[in-house]
């Protein structure tokens, strides 16, 4: 056998039991007879027809079978989603991006890249990091980095060679709207910290706002010093925005949750067939019970953002504004390999603390179709639960929202300007003529600028009329704010300025008085409890 092949065996050994183990594959696959074989002959026989068909494969397939073609894109990825749609296979590449997603960072040059008609554009650099202080921006065309030309690189693979060690140099060439020739950067590359936790603000005097965008190993600890930076006693309402936060570690979503209920309440409990249930309790503290939060959420709210809406609802300590989230109430426990691989394998399921289990069934469904397709109303009738203060819930598909709220779709002018990314490539192009890419303190877009604009959009040859342009004024003002922050100021200030004339924002501010009543009446409902409970009465 090959030596790739005997290499990988220990791997290929765990994803054929989980399978085995799973029902998947049958005696019947194997020849052994089914009244004979028992579970170790299953896992045996199971693991020489593999090898059997493999070594097949690799000696008589037209092309040469590559390990990383034919086991770690092929075989183990799909034997794994016979399990369930969240079991993975990581080769060494995709391992490394996982442990530096849930360290919460990386070593490079710290901006977001993109690809735009076949090259890759810088998207936005990251306040204070090495790439913002070196002077690249929104806009530029990466076209050489050290002596290798992106002409036939894909973005990831110019992302790459944009990583390296701590206090190493690359040169960064880029093509500038504006610019006569090529500008080259030359950047010390340095630790870059990848925050889960946008920067906390005020909304209106005593309305917070704060958004998470996944759960890593520092989220905890960042929102902490978020609101200590705030002065958490200050708060009298949060908006918590969810919204496509995919998820990340189970206890940092434990932790964050726990933040905002009373020390010991139940966060979520986890089951699974080779472990006894677990509860996860919440750590309490000073000030995070005192103020009504509305929760924001969408079909992209998964995993432990889940986890987070779960035990605010069900403990009646929040408010959830949106979309019914994701619906994945599965726990993986990652298991590191041979050859800097690793397995993320789906090991219990979680409950909220009412008990309910939100995973949304997969059973009939295409892979593709689960992450990708339209959602329906799945909630488990069958599956009814209670809030704290007797609020009906279910589990199902996902969290259901107190209230739904779903974005007003985009009208015909603001879909062309948008597909034409307009306000982004005029953005570079107005910067491009300038040599400082800085904007004075609270700056908006003045009569020249939105004239400007309106002239851009007819040289990208999108049709409108005055009237167009005149019930759009608002949008179009918003929108280029938005955008020109991002060079102007910075990425995290663009992101402010978004946050600020969000609708959904804004209808979470207006939603904070029936957070307050949820508030009051969990308050009232832990003295009577107390009260109920002590011996003295």
């Amino acid at each position: 056998m090959a030596r790739s092949l005997r290499s990988l065996l220990p791997v290929i050994f765990i994803v054929v039991l989980c399978s085995v183990v799973a029902g998947v594959f049958g005696p019947g696959l194997t020849g052994v007879s089914a009244a004979t074989a028992g579970p170790e002959e299953d896992l045996k026989a199971g693991i020489k027809q593999f090898t059997k068909i493999y070594e097949v494969v690799e000696n008589n397939f037209a092309d040469k079978v590559t390990s990383d073609k034919g086991i770690y894109k092929g075989a183990i990825p799909g034997m794994l989603r016979t399990l369930d749609p969240h079991s993975n296979f990581f080769d060494p590449k995709d391992f490394q991006a996982l442990r530096d997603d849930q360290s919460g960072h990386y070593y490079g040059v710290g901006m977001t890249v993109a690809p735009r008609n076949g090259k890759t554009i810088v998207v936005a650099p990251f306040g204070g990091s090495p790439a913002y202080k070196a002077g690249l921006r929104a806009g530029d065309t990466i076209i050489q980095v050290n002596d290798k030309r992106t002409d036939n690189l894909s973005t990831p693979e110019v992302a790459d060679l944009l990583k390296g060690p701590r206090a190493t140099h690359v040169q960064v060439t880029v093509a500038r709207e504006g610019a006569d020739k090529p500008i080259t950067f030359d950047i010390i590359r340095d630790e870059i910290p990848r925050y889960s936790v946008e920067e906390a603000f005020w909304l209106k005097p005593g309305i917070a706002f704060m958004k998470i965008t996944a759960f890593n190993e520092n989220t905890s600890q960042e929102m902490d010093e978020n609101l200590k930076r705030l002065g958490e006693s200050n708060i009298k309402g949060l908006v918590f925005d969810l919204r496509q936060n995919p998820g990340g570690l189970l206890n940092e979503g434990v932790a964050v949750a726990g933040h905002f209920l009373r020390k010991g309440e139940v966060v979520v409990s986890q089951r699974g067939r080779a472990s006894a249930e677990k509860p996860y309790l919440a750590r309490g503290s000073a000030n995070g019970q005192n103020y009504p939060i509305v929760v924001l959420v969408d079909q992209f709210s998964a995993s432990a953002a889940e986890i987070v809406t779960g035990a605010l609802q069900d403990h009646d300590r929040a408010w959830i504004l949106g979309q019914t989230t994701f619906g994945k109430g599965l726990v993986q426990t990652v298991y590191p390999l041979d050859d800097n691989t690793g397995l993320a394998l789906t090991t219990a399921h979680y409950y909220t603390p009412s008990g309910r289990l939100i995973q949304r069934d997969y059973s009939n469904i295409s892979f593709l179709d689960y992450y990708y397709g339209k959602r329906t109303d799945t909630k488990n009738l069958q599956d009814v639960k209670s809030t704290d203060g007797g609020r009906t819930v279910y589990g199902g598909g996902g969290i259901t929202p107190d209230e739904k709220y779903v974005p007003a779709k985009y009208n015909k002018f603001q879909q062309d300007v948008l597909r034409k990314f307009a306000f982004f490539n005029f953005s570079a192009k107005w910067f491009g003529a300038r040599a400082e890419a800085k904007l004075p303190k609270g700056w908006e877009p003045d009569t020249s600028v939105l004239n400007q604009f309106h002239d851009y959009l007819k040289t990208q040859g999108i049709a409108f009329t005055d009237a167009d342009w005149t019930a759009n004024h608002t949008w179009i003002e918003q929108q280029l704010k938005r955008e020109m922050y991002a060079t102007g100021f910075s990425y995290e200030e663009s992101q402010k300025v978004a946050m600020e004339v969000d609708p959904m924002v804004a209808k979470a501010i207006e939603a904070l008085p029936q957070a307050k009543t949820l508030l009051d009446s969990s308050k009232k409902l832990i003295v009577q409890r107390l009260s109920r409970d002590d011996p003295r009465h």
